[in-house]
């Protein structure tokens, strides 16, 4: 008899009188107890009615269907370890959302002698004009059958969001997505026009339950923003394109706000070239890559504030982003909100580019010097910024002086 047998059997199913949380810790205490050994628990009960858990399958672990008030969700049993994105899955990846995803331009910023030669792959030209569309394809091509007909859901501070709520209608399957109540209105707009049921929740909330891969009352298969193997493969294809375009490049800057970027080209590039440099960029309001880096583990990042760089910055780096980033990221380059607004303003006057302030960040970070001068290649990741926001930042910043 497994651990959770013996843990099923300990709580007397015609006894238990369970409030909302301790139902939610109950099952969590079967899945981590059994399930991640294949077991399956039926015939829990509370005096809200019957309830119960069956298996279900995904491609590399058991998962548990848990129903609860009428509510379905699918919930994994046991993670995936952590194993590199391998440069085969991300070849498969590009021919899988050829037909969903466009092949973005890479574009020389014309900057004048004495500055970087720096490229701009531009990100913000995808149909939700961000990358995440990339990853979101991927992920929810692979899901089974069974796993599209509880739906999807994910979390998000507006690009992961449309990403998943744009591939899940092209595929017929319903989406969720716990997003961020401080995203911008363009975000907001997008993906409601998209068909996504939205649950809005403070910045805090969203991180934790990107902790946790649940949230109270969202039913269907979860398709986590950043850490989830076939989402980091998706965003590799844009790797594949840089090396095509610009063999020449000798480095790389991704924003960092789970990780999940920076994973996915850095290892279609280290598989490739991996004498190319893969550098992330933060804002110094929200560094955490940054400071696990400079400590050697994930770490918390103190004093963290938001900004209007809602698309990068978290308030920590998770372990397993950090197994993940370890082997591929060479350095993090932290910038100001002034130098992001600048890069901001640059892209606007000298490529007539909108660019979102996570997507500045690649061009701030160049333009420190630190990833030496060049050929980089700065990704700007999306251009989802409310109009009069951009206006608003771009007034508040003095004129760029480069020629």
């Amino acid at each position: 008899m497994t651990a959770g047998h013996q843990y099923l059997r300990s709580q007397s199913p015609t006894s238990l009188r369970l409030s909302d949380n301790q139902l939610a810790y109950h099952v969590r205490r079967v899945i981590v107890g059994a399930v991640a050994l294949g077991d399956w628990a039926t015939g829990i009960r509370n005096e809200r009615g019957a309830w119960g858990a069956s298996p279900c399958s995904l491609k590399t672990c058991t998962v548990l269907v848990v129903r609860a008030r009428g509510r379905k969700s699918i919930v994994p049993a046991s993670l995936e370890a952590v194993r590199p994105i391998e440069l085969a899955e991300i070849q498969e990846a590009r021919r899988r959302i050829a037909q969903t995803i466009m092949r973005t331009p890479l574009v020389r910023l014309e900057l004048g002698p004495g500055y970087p030669d720096i490229r701009l792959k531009l990100e913000n030209l995808q149909p939700i004009n961000a990358y995440k569309l990339r990853g979101a394809a991927n992920a929810v091509a692979m899901l089974s059958e069974s796993e599209r007909k509880c739906g999807v859901w994910t979390i998000s501070a507006g690009n992961a969001g449309q990403g998943v709520a744009y591939a899940a209608r092209r595929a017929g399957v319903p989406c969720t997505v716990v997003v961020i109540e401080t995203a911008p209105a363009s975000k907001i707009e997008r993906m409601e026009a998209l068909g996504a049921r939205l649950v809005a929740v403070p910045w805090e909330v969203a991180w934790k339950a990107l902790d946790e891969r649940s949230f109270p009352g969202v039913e269907g298969t979860f398709v986590h923003p950043f850490d989830d193997h076939n989402f980091i493969a998706g965003h590799g294809t844009m790797g594949l394109e840089i090396l095509e375009d610009a063999p020449d490049t000798v480095a790389i800057i991704a924003g960092i706000g789970g990780g999940g970027l920076i994973t996915g080209v850095g290892s279609a590039i280290k598989s490739l070239k991996p004498e190319i440099k893969m550098w992330g960029a933060e804002p110094e309001t929200a560094a955490p890559a940054a400071l696990s880096f400079a400590m050697g583990s994930p770490q918390v990042f103190p004093g963290w504030k938001p900004s209007f760089v809602d698309g990068a910055g978290g308030q920590s780096l998770f372990p397993r982003m950090w197994e993940r980033m370890k082997p591929l990221v060479d350095g993090c380059i932290v910038v100001t909100l002034e130098q992001t607004k600048q890069a901001m303003r640059l892209m606007a006057e000298k490529a007539r580019v909108i660019s979102e302030g996570a997507g500045a960040l690649p061009l701030a970070a160049g333009l420190t010097g630190r990833a030496g001068q060049g050929p980089i290649v700065a990704i700007v990741s999306g251009g989802n910024i409310d109009l009069k926001k951009f206006c608003e930042i771009l007034e508040s910043t003095t004129r760029s002086t480069s020629p």
